[in-house]
């Protein structure tokens, strides 16, 4: 697909005097994330959303998607790496393994490094972000030349319904709960991962902030303990997305299942190889919470 260069007088609703503004009233109420923009160097109009990516003065480049930042160079790797590692570290023999959204790449980046690891799927509805990404994200988007990955454009529920006990891990990267990604966060959306996974079969979902989205958090692990018999809230850190933190439901098919300690590790000259934020001590310190939460989520 030929793309047309974007004019020097381009605007966008984001974007004033020079810096990105990503503002909303209803999940971050109050606030705002700011970046300096040096030169915005894609926008379209999807069949599913706006996609914008600029060159931002300090963080890289910047994927967009409906006015919310998904995705900077300078520190997507402390949200990819987590989001992938604390669920295939969490199964004991993990081969085939399935991202839902993560466009991007940056998950399949992620899953890829481990040796078990047969096959690495990649759902996501948008080709646009997965086109977009390997323009102009080439270090989370060099995954998809790897042998062991298989691209699928189209519907998640879709996709799911027709893999039945197929994959060991399911993770799913998904936007806020807003809009197409809110179904992703309902009791239905889990029912279907737990059809689609194998006998001890984990799944990590992004679960939002706690500082700014503690009923929405409280409200998912209820839900993911309705279907699985472990469900635990974990954390990382990210300047980017709002508040500085997101978390992420850890939740395994196997009732005897410690997910807080990775089953699986490597040496630390192989993490320092592998890995620029998680560790194992990182996993298992992920799910430290401090009173507040801890005590809202019992």
């Amino acid at each position: 697909m030929s793309e047309t260069p974007v004019p020097d007088n381009f605007t966008h609703p984001t974007i004033k005097d020079g810096w990105f503004r990503e503002i909303s009233d209803t999940m971050w109420p109050g606030q705002a994330m700011t970046l300096r923009v040096d030169k915005v160097l894609h926008h379209e109009k999807s069949l599913y959303q706006d996609v914008l990516v600029f060159k931002s003065t300090d963080y890289g480049n910047v994927l967009v998607l409906d006015n919310v930042i998904q995705a900077t160079e300078r520190d997507e790797f402390s949200y990819q790496e987590m989001i992938t590692h604390l669920a295939v570290n969490s199964h004991p023999d993990p081969k085939r393994v399935l991202v839902i959204g993560g466009g991007d790449g940056g998950v399949l980046r992620e899953i890829v490094k481990h040796d078990t690891v047969e096959e690495a799927w990649l759902c996501d509805i948008d080709e646009a972000v997965i086109r977009v990404s390997k323009k102009y994200l080439p270090e989370m988007s060099k995954s998809y030349e790897h042998p062991k990955v298989k691209t699928h454009i189209g519907d998640g529920f879709k996709f799911l319904g027709d893999y039945k006990n197929y994959f060991d891990v399911i993770i799913t990267d998904s936007s806020d709960p807003e809009g197409p990604a809110e179904s992703l966060f309902k009791k239905s959306y889990f029912e279907l991962l737990s059809g689609a996974l194998t006998e001890k079969g984990v799944i990590t979902t992004q679960a939002e902030s706690m500082w700014l989205h503690l009923p929405i958090i409280t409200e998912l692990k209820k839900d993911c303990q309705e279907v699985f018999p472990v469900a635990e809230y974990a954390f990382t850190t990210i300047p980017t997305y709002p508040s500085g933190q997101i978390g992420f439901m850890v939740c395994s098919k196997d009732k005897n299942a410690n997910v807080k300690v990775p089953l699986r590790s490597v040496s630390e000259d192989e993490e320092d190889r592998l890995y620029k934020y998680y560790n194992k001590q990182v996993h298992e310190a992920s799910f430290v919470l401090p009173n507040w939460v801890k005590n809202a989520l019992k």
